[in-house]
């Protein structure tokens, strides 16, 4: 392979990828998304048609805390996917309602499937889930040295959720490579923590 044969972090100029926007329509709505398909045409003078989902905003949220044996560790929930068709454990998740703050979100989240908060909402970071096909932004928070502030959850009608509390160390270990822990979104949040666990080490 020749040296020169890519540009090395030459992003002077992106304007030809660009893609201008002809005209959208929405093709179908659901509770939890829009199809939507917008006409395009590149510099080069290509139209054509693209499909993207137009979703609210998600929120994640790291529940951590100390066990009694001075250990790290998350507090997770484990439930049926239905795109997926099987259990996976993921860290608490939804969508920020209409006119709401992410971090009132994650808030939220975390109370209605844990029963737990925090005095320690930490914003890490949000990121397209995937700019191939998604419009919206995943919020990641870390919610450090979480407590019960309820005896149950407050679920909707069709959610059913267990929580558990698992060590950091096996989320680490495991998430991305275990059946239980096939979630892509759960993987962008353990990257995010991680990287956080630079400014405070004592999370892991």
């Amino acid at each position: 392979m020749k040296k020169d044969q890519f540009k090395i972090g030459d992003i002077k100029d992106l304007n030809h990828l660009i893609w201008d926007e002809k005209n959208r329509k929405t093709i179908l709505n659901t509770p939890i998304f829009d199809l939507v398909e917008i006409n395009r045409e590149s510099k080069q003078g290509l139209n054509s048609n693209f499909y993207a989902l137009d979703s609210p905003d998600w929120v994640t949220i790291i529940p951590w805390y100390l066990n009694e044996d001075n250990k790290p560790c998350f507090v997770m929930v484990q439930q049926f996917r239905h795109g997926s068709s099987k259990i996976v454990r993921e860290f608490p998740a939804g969508m920020v309602d209409k006119g709401e703050k992410a971090i009132d979100s994650a808030f939220r989240e975390l109370r209605e499937e844990t029963a737990l908060s925090t005095d320690e909402m930490i914003f890490l970071s949000k990121v397209n889930p995937n700019p191939a096909i998604m419009q919206n932004t995943a919020n990641f928070f870390l919610a450090k040295n979480v407590y019960k502030i309820a005896d149950q959850q407050k679920l909707d009608a069709t959610e059913q959720l267990d929580v558990v509390s698992v060590l950091v160390s096996e989320v680490i270990e495991k998430l991305g490579t275990d059946p239980l822990y096939d979630n892509g979104v759960m993987l962008m949040a353990l990257s995010l923590f991680l990287k956080h666990t630079k400014i405070d080490p004592s999370l892991i």
